[in-house]
């Protein structure tokens, strides 16, 4: 077997690796294919030329390139003299871990907390109102308190998103052994 042959393996193992956990990041196979390819790439590559690397028709390499760019996984870079849009992988592991985290769990814990806060206002209100049986009374104390435990948590869950974007997770886990005290 050639080195080549060797080489092309040993890359081919990571990228299926990454094809198939990339569902993680809640997008297809077939975009971890496309960024395990983009991470063995010396060079920055246009969508024609990642088109004939994986077989791939142009839109569906676009909406891939574009899943991947949103996601901050793969970075649009410039080249003079080179008319035509290049990428290049995302080669810090660390934070395209917390870029994705924080776009995702942002977006989560805002729509969470404002559905809960406007149903604790809507509890408050029947526990409130004289005329709200006594049974409808305990049942909305009694989701109050569930929703006040659940809130507590995605103010613990923004403190953590807090501590990716500041980098502070890495003193509490360091990103090697070395590092650790």
């Amino acid at each position: 077997m050639k080195d080549k042959d060797q080489l092309d393996i040993a890359r081919e193992r990571v990228i299926d690796a990454v094809a198939q956990n990339i569902e993680l990041y809640g997008v297809s196979d077939s975009i971890g294919r496309l960024y395990g390819m983009l991470l063995f790439q010396e060079n920055p590559m246009t969508l024609d030329e990642m088109k004939e690397e994986l077989g791939m028709s142009k839109t569906s390499m676009s909406t891939s390139v574009r899943t991947l760019l949103e996601l901050k996984m793969v970075d649009k870079v410039w080249k003079k003299g080179v008319r035509k849009d290049l990428y290049r992988a995302e080669e810090d592991w660390y934070q395209t871990f917390i870029d994705f985290f924080t776009i995702k769990w942002r977006s989560a814990i805002s729509e969470n907390v404002t559905a809960m806060e406007k149903s604790m206002n809507e509890l408050k209100m029947l526990i409130d109102n004289e005329d709200t049986t006594e049974e409808v009374k305990i049942m909305a104390k009694a989701d109050q308190e569930r929703l006040a435990s659940a809130i507590e948590y995605y103010d613990w869950l923004d403190r953590f998103v807090d501590s990716l974007e500041s980098h502070e997770i890495f003193n509490l886990v360091p990103k090697n052994i070395e590092n650790k005290k």
